[in-house]
């Protein structure tokens, strides 16, 4: 039996339950995060491999994270750092008690969830990644180190969002005009996530919201150009399994955020395998692989690899500890994975590998 830290009625729960009814085992032990974030005793089983999901979308666990207020509000995302990285260490400790397996390494989970701290690892390591601009103290310092690196575009990110949340993709033209796409709508008196992409070309406005998300932390990156697909700029969702690349998601768009939430639409995997080519393709899984790498304590983790304008180029633009959700998607063909979702191979995964301290 498993142990699932996560949210007992989001879909992610249901679908790794389903995974592991279809390997013949009993449903997974669900650990509510609302138990961990109040410091409740927790029932993992001992002995047994244990899973930390995502906290989702659950009013009362953001309230729990973040502090009360609308769950949709951009921002608060230090705080939610704070509380969730707290949180983790008393999942590894309970763990620790009863000899449970853990799937991740909680501090890898921390590291993934900066994205700051993230980067600075994986190009430690040589993968690479979009040049940065170091740390970002608002709007008048983000144009000046603009200016001083030569870039006309960037992408700003809360260093710990998720979800493209407070994402703002900027682009500077010539005189200085502004232009930014984001999700972020005003909401009150700051913003909100919003379903649909919207542009803003006032200059206040940029500033305002950006002026809003510094203080809570940002990563700023070069806005690279995209490969395109049928007029839709592209990106690939790569989930690495014990250090194998096993399942594809090519997401694109007709706006810079990819995001499927977004209204960004699934594309196809063997027309991007055959604009790469053999050797592309081949290189741009074992980026991912490399990627992976840098986090061995974590069974699972969830690449976003960008593919340059030219399909020459491939760069890692983050490294999710949650990103297999990825519903309707099987395991590449040739890999152990194909014909599995990601929560099936997962499963085999960890019952075939020991954990714990490393799985590769």
């Amino acid at each position: 039996m498993f142990t699932l830290v996560g949210a007992p009625r989001d879909r992610r729960t249901a679908l790794f339950a389903g995974a592991c009814a279809a390997a013949g085992l009993a449903p997974p032990r669900v650990v509510a995060w609302t138990d961990v974030l109040r410091g409740a005793e927790l029932a993992i089983v001992p002995g047994a491999p244990l899973r930390i999901d995502s906290p989702g979308e659950d009013a009362e666990v953001d309230a729990l994270l973040r502090g009360p207020g609308e769950p949709a509000r951009v921002g608060g995302g230090a705080r939610w750092y704070a509380s969730f990285t707290a949180a983790l260490e008393r999942v590894a400790a309970a763990a620790a008690r009863v000899g449970a397996r853990p799937l991740a390494d909680v501090d890898e989970i921390a590291v993934m969830c900066d994205k700051r701290r993230c980067h600075a690892r994986l190009r430690a390591a040589g993968v690479t990644v979009p040049e940065g601009l170091g740390s970002v103290g608002g709007y008048a310092d983000l144009r000046a180190r603009m200016a001083a690196a030569g870039l006309h575009q960037v992408f700003v990110k809360p260093a710990h969002g998720s979800s493209a949340s407070g994402v703002v993709a900027l682009r500077v033209a010539p005189g200085g005009r502004v232009r930014a796409v984001t999700s972020a709508a005003p909401a009150g008196a700051g913003y909100a996530n919003a379903l649909r992409v919207r542009t803003y070309e006032r200059e206040a406005e940029v500033a305002r919201l950006i002026d809003l998300l510094a203080p809570d932390g940002l990563h700023v990156e070069r806005w690279l150009p995209k490969a395109a697909q049928g007029g839709r700029v592209l990106d690939l969702r790569v989930v690495v399994i014990a250090g194998e690349p096993t399942h594809v998601v090519v997401r694109t768009s007709r706006s810079p955020l990819t995001n499927l939430h977004l209204g960004g639409v699934r594309g196809s995997v063997p027309a991007v395998r055959d604009a790469l080519g053999a050797a592309g393709w081949a290189r741009a899984l074992d980026t991912c692989a490399r990627a992976a790498a840098c986090f061995p304590g974590s069974l699972m983790v969830g690449v976003d690899l960008l593919v340059e304008i030219g399909w020459r180029r491939v760069v890692v633009g983050e490294v999710n500890a949650f990103g297999d959700l990825l519903p309707g998607i099987t395991g590449l063909p040739g890999t152990w994975a194909a014909g599995l979702d990601t929560y099936a191979a997962q499963v085999r995964a960890a019952l075939a590998a020991p954990l714990a301290g490393g799985v590769r």
